[in-house]
């Protein structure tokens, strides 16, 4: 279960005034959160007991929703100064059919390389994002994406759920590296959400990446908790079961 917290580049802040990042990162530190995804400024904004029991993944490039093109994203770190800052592991992302792909990949290609050379493990987020996608949950075109990821030498790849456990296992079954799933826009309530990662993992992804849907939560560190154990749990403990347990819980807490 991995937490992208590298939203702020591209969207602006992410969080509010009542909290602050290292805060917001102890909780899902506590939720049961295994690796959050920052970039490598926000690294001495968190106290470095947060990752005692969590990893550090750097995202190594940037893009914002001001530029002419926001689906290009460009450089801003590398390998070497991540392995400085002590992560466990670095992200790059890439918009699979965007007018700028061709850098993109050649930049996961680059990455790839230094990472097989220092050891260290690569998540390459690859999105269908540009002119010509017009459905960006087709499984053929993930299986695309996530093949390339593969491909030139990603350990981990994250990319979009493509709204069917029957599709995701479509896309699972042709690709040899874990996949994580993207959480996508906030959900409506924290059933639908908790839903949304089970099926996930029954179509064969082998986690979750979740941003908003964590840190826009009420309480983080309470959904955290609940969707770790699905991620940690899966396929030992049935879903029905925590689903009806968080029901439970939620109904002593209303009275």
């Amino acid at each position: 279960m991995i937490a992208p917290v590298d939203h702020s580049i591209g969207d602006g802040p992410i969080i509010t005034a009542s909290t602050s990042l290292d805060r917001l990162i102890g909780q899902l530190a506590a939720g049961g959160v295994d690796a959050v995804i920052i970039h490598k400024g926000s690294v001495r904004h968190i106290h470095p007991d947060r990752f005692a029991e969590m990893s550090l993944i750097v995202h190594l490039n940037a893009s914002t929703t001001h530029a002419l093109d926001p689906d290009a994203k460009y450089m801003v770190t590398a390998v070497e100064e991540a392995i400085r800052l002590g992560a466990d592991g670095v992200s790059v992302h890439v918009n699979l059919g965007s007018l700028e792909e061709q850098r993109q990949i050649q930049d996961l290609a680059r990455i790839a390389d230094a990472c097989n050379r220092w050891n260290l493990p690569l998540m390459a987020m690859m999105y269908p994002r540009g002119p010509k996608i017009i459905d960006p949950s087709d499984p053929a075109l993930l299986a695309h994406a996530v093949t390339i990821a593969a491909d030139l030498g990603a350990d981990l790849v994250k990319t979009v759920y493509p709204g069917s456990v029957a599709r995701m296992l479509e896309v699972a079954s042709v690709c040899p590296i874990p996949i994580l799933v993207a959480g996508g826009p906030r959900r409506g309530t924290q059933e639908e959400l908790l839903q949304f990662v089970a099926d996930a993992l029954a179509g064969g992804a082998a986690g979750v990446a979740m941003g908003r849907n964590l840190f826009q939560a009420a309480d983080p560190e309470a959904l955290a908790r609940r969707i770790a154990r699905i991620v940690h749990r899966f396929p030992t403990e049935p879903f029905d079961d925590i689903l009806g347990e968080h029901r439970d819980g939620h109904q002593a807490l209303l009275g």
